[in-house]
């Protein structure tokens, strides 16, 4: 499981906008949202930058916590 900070995340929307760019590109992705920690947790085959550069793609600030 790699666990992201990300920043900008405040509502369910945050949550299903990051869930759905993450398993696009990996279906079978376990995700993972604390809102009030603001951490993602990712279980994939994608790399860490994939999953930054997909988190920051959506808009929100990622980086491996």
């Amino acid at each position: 499981m790699q666990v992201f900070n990300v920043q900008g995340m405040s509502c369910g929307h945050c949550v299903k906008a990051i869930t759905q760019a993450l398993q696009a590109k990996d279906p079978a992705a376990s995700v993972r949202i604390d809102l009030a920690a603001k951490e993602v947790g990712v279980e994939s085959a994608l790399t860490t930058d994939q999953v930054i550069a997909l988190i920051t793609e959506e808009g929100y600030e990622a980086k491996v916590a």
